[in-house]
């Protein structure tokens, strides 16, 4: 069945292209041998006679791609803009000034405790601030940003606007990296170790439900997924590497004044990874690059042109990073990647999975149990009832199908069931316990998962990857080791389990396209695996035949069929009658709101009230 199942799915892909004319697929190794190419040219520049003029350049682009590199993470990737790094890049640079200028402690301590005052205060901005969204969210950032800026330059003990001086050098086993060439190697250490890191990152469980930010929320949670954990945890990250940035700052300068971690420079920031693209961790690189080059010729160029000296480089840059945003809208980085796959395009993931150990499996409930209790169940929405005092059973191993006219209520139902909506009134039990007014990522932590009738999904991020998010909750791995890549056993266990479901629905021949580039039935079925892939006891299906066809719709039922005999519980809104009828066992039908009857197929299909609310009297 699954043959024929890929069979068919075959007919969805893309065509192979001609070998005459198709790109050259780049070998495995030379994915790594750029990036060993760039770490070499970075250690042998200083060493090079190139003028000090680059070096103090580099130096700059170093630490401003540190902060760039938080951006990519909170803004691009999680969709929360930020224009108040700036204010984190001067809580470290203060701290260590402080201690190293005013009471002789070491630069290194002085890290230390710029990190740790860092969490402090972005941990409680974070919990203030990340639960408002739309336009409320940046705003927050400049007023505390504006508010940090404000209480550093009115503190005596900081020198108020004059800042502080004498900052020392850092030393490293004993040796002064007071010089430019010297403090390089240091700058881009902490740049590349936090790239790497961030990369490493997204590559990974928590990665995953970190790139499920941008607009897949309500996905994750129902996948079991804090998404507001995982708000903080990258709020935290990008202000820590701003506050990296900060210390470096301090003793490349050897003074802090609070000038350079104003709102302006914040904003700033968030250009650079704009331009570079915000979303890729080394646009962060080219984003500081091309911003800190721009800015300092500009600087140069226009008095000569101009015959007079001003501001005119804040003009023609705006100019610029229009005119860059309008042609590259993703960013430089992006746009030179597309470039180089059109070429020579990558080989896929490597596959290292095989002979990975299982993940671990729920015990499925006894066949015949009550395992979900719809007791008057409404929801309102003001004056509208949406669904009126809705009851019903599910019992363990079967199929029910909820049927009705359009806006009947069906998948508001599916919501307050799945806990993506609370319940005006009434209860909800499952596996033997009151799940009412639980948010989805707590029911789904107790054996439901579900998809949607509006597929979600995280368009940029492979099938593989999409179908291994179900996965969440049956892995344990955090940030912690995902940045240090001691996750990769569970990661193999993860992308087992995920090929597997893939495999169960006949779209092995998919694992590594873009989800976003799948047809609408392909998609939905993919919402199916990443369904299974968290092995649920009861599985909440929103219109799973939409967008298949007839071939494509029989080997769904035969799957559905086989997970039923396998214990499996599934609930499941459908407007395909021949669908629903020759695969369940029992049907719910929903007319306004309200249950208008329940019983097995023949009983619902022999039913006058239905026929009358969803056929037609005539019929």
């Amino acid at each position: 069945m699954a043959a024929d199942r890929s069979s068919m799915m075959a007919s969805n892909a893309k065509p192979a292209p001609d070998a005459a004319t198709s790109a050259t697929v780049l070998p495995p190794w030379s994915r790594r041998l750029a990036p060993a190419l760039l770490v070499a040219v970075i250690a042998l520049l200083p060493l090079l006679p190139v003028p000090e003029f680059w070096i103090t350049q580099l130096n700059y682009i170093g630490m401003f791609a540190l902060v760039a590199l938080g951006l990519v993470l909170l803004t691009g990737v999680g969709g929360l803009t930020s224009f108040g790094q700036a204010a984190f890049v001067g809580v470290g640079a203060y701290a260590t000034a402080l201690l190293s200028a005013r009471y002789g402690l070491s630069p290194w301590l002085g890290l230390v405790v710029g990190m740790a005052v860092t969490l402090v205060i972005s941990l409680v901005l974070a919990l203030i601030t990340l639960r408002m969204s739309g336009h409320y969210l940046p705003l927050a950032t400049i007023a505390w940003a504006l508010s940090l800026n404000f209480t550093i330059a009115n503190l005596e003990v900081l020198g108020k606007y004059d800042g502080l001086l004498g900052v020392p050098a850092i030393e490293l086993f004993g040796l002064s990296l007071a010089d430019g060439r010297a403090i390089y190697y240091l700058i881009w250490l902490f740049a590349i170790l936090g790239a790497i890191a961030v990369r490493n990152l997204l590559d990974s469980r928590p990665g995953r439900a970190i790139r499920a930010l941008g607009g897949a929320t309500v996905m994750a949670e129902s996948m079991g997924v804090s998404t507001f954990r995982y708000k903080v945890v990258i709020f935290l990250i990008a202000a820590q590497l701003a506050s990296v940035s900060g210390w470096l700052f301090a003793h490349v300068q050897r003074t802090v004044n609070p000038s350079p971690f104003g709102l302006k420079m914040g904003i700033e920031y968030l250009f650079m990874a704009v331009v570079g693209g915000v979303s890729s961790v080394w646009g962060a690189f080219v984003g500081a690059g091309v911003f800190k080059i721009i800015e300092d010729q500009l600087k140069e160029l226009l008095p000569r042109l101009l015959g007079s000296n001003g501001n005119f480089e804040i003009i023609v840059l705006g100019v610029v990073l229009v005119l860059m945003l309008k042609y590259a809208p993703k960013g430089l980085w992006p746009s030179l990647q597309a470039w180089i796959a059109r070429r020579w395009p990558t080989p896929p993931r490597a596959r290292d999975w095989d002979g990975a150990a299982a993940l671990p499996a729920r015990a499925k409930p006894e066949a015949g149990t009550v395992l979900l209790k719809v007791d008057k169940l409404r929801k309102q929405f003001g004056g509208l009832v949406a669904v009126n005092d809705v009851s019903f059973e599910l019992r363990a191993g079967e199929i029910m199908g909820l049927i009705g006219p359009n806006g009947a209520g069906k998948s508001t139902t599916f919501n307050l069931i799945s806990g993506v909506l609370s319940a005006t009134s009434g209860q909800l039990h499952f596996a033997g316990e009151s799940v009412t007014g639980l948010p989805s990522r707590q029911i789904a932590r107790r054996g439901l998962s579900r998809t949607f009738q509006h597929v979600k999904m995280i368009a940029d991020m492979t099938v593989l990857e999409n179908v291994a998010l179900g996965g969440y909750l049956r892995s344990r791995s955090g940030t912690g080791r995902a940045m240090l890549r001691l996750d990769r056993e569970e990661e193999r266990r993860l992308f087992a389990e995920a090929e597997a479901q893939l495999r169960r629905i006949g779209m092995q021949d998919h694992l590594h396209e873009l989800a976003g580039n799948l047809a609408l039935g392909p998609q939905r079925l993919m919402e199916i695996a990443r369904a299974l892939c968290s092995d649920p006891s009861l599985l909440l299906l929103d219109e799973p035949a939409a967008g298949l066809r007839l071939k494509e719709k029989q080997s769904l039922a035969a799957v559905l069929r086989q997970l039923r005999a396998e214990g499996m519980s599934i609930l499941l809104v459908e407007h395909d009658m021949d669908f629903v009828m020759g695969l369940t066992d029992r049907i719910v039908v929903m007319e306004f709101g309200t249950k208008l009857i329940e019983g097995t197929p023949a009983e619902v299909q022999a039913s006058p009230e239905v026929r009358a609310a969803y056929l037609g009297t005539e019929h």
